[in-house]
């Protein structure tokens, strides 16, 4: 019998099991948690059909018309953004942790399973992955996580060096001490999750601080472009090891307080050096 997908307050609560390889006898169950609001019921469905049923033609192509009644509860849908985007949180933190393994398949049906939903937000987060180059799209199957090599975030890791560290010196240039120190927080957050030992935290942490230093340039774009890069960059590679160790984590957060020092003390030849010693593998 399958465990309930419900818990307290019509609050579904799912337990991440991870799938094994096509033609594997072997079942794991690990990890994460997974809290969702609840699904919308079948009451509520039937009651939307119903209504929908008596709406005018041009209400259901989206069109105002002056007659129709007021518009049907909204709840289902943030429901199911909601849901989306709390599977799609998920899954992210599955690839940077190495729970979701580089070259399995993985169906929406299973992955709905172990979040506690149905099928549907899966695929949606699915293929909202799969145009960020992280999995790939399985005829009848599911899902493939793409197998990344060394050389692939070699590449990336030149890509951001090439993007970020001109606006960076150009920045340190430019941005007055007390701005720098605004920033403290978030530097100081990147050496607590690393300390944490998780990745996916960590990642998390990563991004938020690059984030807002590029955002001191006022360019959207830019933070978009350099944000997909970094989470990309954080993947791990086939044939790792699943993870970065504590020790790689609390080193790279170090490099964060170090650089923001040297910021807000105005020293660009420090800044420089910095950078460049960031910049110099894959992050």
């Amino acid at each position: 019998m399958k465990p309930s997908a419900q818990g307290p307050a019509g609050t579904g609560t799912g337990r991440v099991r991870t799938t094994e390889p096509t033609g594997s006898a072997a079942s794991r169950e690990a990890v994460a948690p997974v809290r969702v609001p609840a699904q919308p019921s079948a009451s509520d469905m039937d009651w939307d059909r119903a209504r929908g049923a008596v709406e005018p033609a041009g209400a259901a192509r989206g069109e105002h018309t002056h007659s129709e009644p007021p518009p049907p509860r909204p709840r289902a849908l943030v429901q199911r953004s909601s849901v989306r985007g709390q599977v799609l949180d998920a899954l992210r933190t599955a690839l940077v942790s190495g729970e979701l393994r580089p070259g399995e398949v993985y169906s929406a049906p299973a992955l709905g399973e172990r979040f506690g939903v149905s099928a549907t937000p899966v695929r949606e987060a699915m293929q909202q992955l799969a145009l960020e180059g992280a999995v790939e799209v399985v005829p009848n199957r599911g899902f493939r996580v793409v197998e990344r090599g060394d050389r692939e975030l070699a590449e990336l890791a030149e890509v951001r060096a090439l993007i970020e560290v001109p606006v960076l010196l150009r920045l340190a240039r430019t941005v007055p001490a007390e701005r720098w120190a605004e920033l403290r927080p978030l530097a100081e957050a990147t050496v607590r999750a690393a300390s944490s030992g998780c990745p996916a935290t960590y990642a998390e942490a990563d991004r938020a601080f690059h984030r807002a230093v590029l955002a001191l340039a006022g360019n959207d774009q830019l933070v978009r472009i350099a944000g997909d890069l970094h989470r990309r960059a954080q993947w791990p590679p086939a044939g790792a090891p699943a993870v970065r160790g504590r020790a790689d984590l609390i080193a790279d957060a170090h490099e964060h307080t170090a650089l923001l020092d040297a910021l807000i003390a105005g020293d660009p030849d420090l800044v420089r050096t910095l950078v460049g010693e960031h910049f110099g593998e894959a992050r």
